[in-house]
């Protein structure tokens, strides 16, 4: 038969096992019982901010943050990641302002928004707001420094929001009278043992055991108890309805007994004791836990049976809560545990279990109820709305005090840093005439075809006028003057088509266009032997003189004037052509006038 029990376990009394001293049978294995959960007080009055059920409860959050240094800690890191990130896009180069770490350095000076007033000024200078790169380093440091401070802040506001004030006071008999609370007492017996084992369960003692107060009776004229079977053992149940807390002392005793193959013997004890109102439901008050051996600080396994009581003592404390209406509760708070019988050596232990005398378990509930004194209790906010904002303006100051520090210290020694905003403006300011200079040059190009302004690789290309192909022609009276306008429309309307074609094939079809119109032009001019031309009319245009540009405090002017002096030179050489078309047009008058003079003696001897 020996052979036949389970692990852990010994024989007695020849054919029987049983599971060694804090091991419990549970499906046919011996397994040491582990209390998993721990001591529960319940108060049954919550003064915290009950958050939606979507919503993650404060009690995770703080779980996962334990203090406010997780969040000075998170700001510190966040703070030296920042200060880091700068300190790299400083030592890049800006490259005139075309690489994307000038634009970062740019829009770092943007946000200097704590401290755009407060940089490096010399003396009888009036405030001028400013924005540099180191300001918008250190602005957005005191944000990251503030927000972390204002975190903690938070924190310690909704954990620490409140402070619960008790006072203590003597009661009388009408205060005892009106506590009428729902008591209910679970008791379990952590063994392999059953209901069937219980006995003794019929009595109820009130007053002091051995005095004149002390009374007896039955139970069941207070509480309703009952016992129902459980995975880890019997559960005792009492419970009493608007239970009149009239005495200070009530205890009941029951015990377990041996039956053939269920012996006597339990590893624990658990417990649950809950007090709830009768009007108010919803607040419960309970203490729970789970007792394995007589003190805290010895944790060997044992298992209780034999003669001596097991006594579980309680008290029942008054409570009345002013802040949710004077509620009325009773608190239950485990008091003491005071072990019976128990063996911890295997051999005591077997021994035990083969002694008749022995087979029993006793156990008593102890109430003591206190009620000679009532506590009050009501609670008060720690943070008004004045201390709230006083607080917020105190960390808002220390923030930007600890930075505008760093910033004049900064700006002090070193002198570089004290005009590193007109440096930034200037290399935009730049940039910005550059990009309307490309724009007004782009306008001219496409406009006039002036391929001069082109940025070609060609260094060998000659500085041909967008206008050399136009060839004045003599006015002709009004007819003629009609036909000069419709030609300068179509012209007009030739050339706007001519910007948008392909430059090569627009110089083949000037040149074109130039040698009709020369044909045209000798033609007319021969024509014309009545009409005189005076070439006075046509003056030549004078040269455009050379621009003089003031340099701005904020701006480079010398690739503008650069550029502007090359449209200078361009103009020259449009009245250099200009003045060539001059000269073959008083050529061309000079030679019509040759011929009509040799054309009119003749009609005069013929004539």
């Amino acid at each position: 038969m020996a052979a036949s029990c389970p692990a852990d376990s010994f024989t007695y009394n020849g054919t029987q096992c049983a599971c060694r001293p804090g091991h419990l049978l549970l499906n046919e294995s011996c397994t040491l019982f582990q209390p998993g959960e721990q001591w529960v007080v319940q108060s049954g009055v919550d003064y915290g901010i009950n958050f939606p059920e979507t919503l993650q409860r404060f009690e995770s959050i703080k779980r996962f943050t334990q203090s406010q240094a997780v969040f000075l800690e998170a700001a510190g890191v966040l703070l030296l990641l920042w200060l880091g990130f700068c300190l790299v896009v400083r030592l890049q180069k800006l490259n005139d302002g075309r690489s994307v770490w000038f634009r970062i350095r740019w829009w770092l000076s943007r946000l200097d928004i704590c401290f755009a007033t407060r940089h490096w000024l010399e003396d009888q200078k009036a405030v001028v707001k400013r924005k540099t790169e180191l300001g918008g380093t250190l602005s957005v440091a005191s944000l990251v420094f503030f927000i972390g401070l204002f975190a903690a802040l938070l924190y310690e506001i909704i954990s620490k929001r409140s402070v619960e004030v008790h006072n203590v006071r003597a009661t009388n008999a009408p205060d005892l009278t009106s506590f009428k609370n729902d008591l209910e007492f679970n008791i379990t017996a952590v063994s392999s043992m059953s209901c069937s084992n219980l006995r003794g369960l019929e009595t109820l003692v009130t007053g002091t055991p051995g005095f004149i107060d002390q009374r007896v009776v039955p139970l069941s004229t207070i509480v309703n108890y009952s016992c129902h079977n459980g995975s880890i053992g019997p559960t005792i149940s009492l419970r009493c309805d608007s239970c009149p807390l009239l005495h200070d002392i009530m205890y009941t005793s029951w015990w377990f007994v041996d039956l053939p193959n269920s012996p006597a013997a339990a590893v624990g004890f658990k417990f649950n004791l809950s007090a709830q109102n009768r009007e108010r439901k919803k607040h419960v008050s309970l203490v729970s836990g789970t007792l394995t051996n007589g003190s805290g600080s010895d944790t060997r396994p044992v298992t209780y049976r034999g003669l001596n009581t097991n006594i579980l003592k309680f008290n029942l404390f008054p409570r009345v809560y002013r802040n949710f209406r004077d509620l009325k509760l009773v608190q239950p708070l485990f008091h003491e545990f005071v072990p019976g019988s128990l063996f911890g050596d295997t051999g005591e232990l077997q021994a035990s279990l083969q002694r008749p005398d022995d087979g029993l378990i006793n156990t008593t509930l102890y109430l003591n109820f206190l009620s000679a004194y009532l506590l009050e209790i009501r609670s008060e906010n720690v943070f008004s709305p004045v201390n709230f904002f006083a607080d917020v303006g105190g960390l808002c100051c220390v923030s930007f005090g600890i930075f505008l520090y760093i910033l004049i210290q900064c700006e002090y020694r070193i002198k570089r840093l004290r005009n590193e905003d007109s440096n930034l403006r200037k290399i935009r300011s730049r940039l910005r005439a550059q990009r309307h200079w490309d724009k007004l040059r782009k306008y001219v190009m496409y406009t006039w075809d002036c391929r001069v302004l082109e940025d070609m690789p060609e260094k060998n290309s000659e500085l041909t006028g967008c206008c050399t192909d136009v060839i004045m022609r003599p006015l002709q009276g009004t007819g003629s003057s009609r036909r000069q306008s419709s030609l300068n429309g179509e012209d007009a309307s030739r050339l706007n088509r001519k910007s948008r074609i392909p430059r090569k094939k627009h110089q083949e079809e000037l040149n074109e266009e130039s040698k009709r119109q020369a044909d045209s032009n000798e033609r007319d001019a021969s024509a014309s032997g009545t009409q005189s031309v005076s070439i006075a009319d046509y003056d030549n245009p004078l040269p455009i003189p050379i621009l003089e540009l003031e340099v701005g405090s904020g701006t480079d002017m010398a690739e503008i004037r650069k550029s502007i002096q090359s449209l200078c030179d361009y103009n020259n050489v449009l009245r250099e052509n200009l003045v060539v078309a001059q000269s073959e047009l008083r050529r061309l008058v000079s030679k019509s006038h040759s011929s009509s003079e040799q054309t009119h003696p003749q009609a005069q001897i013929a004539h």
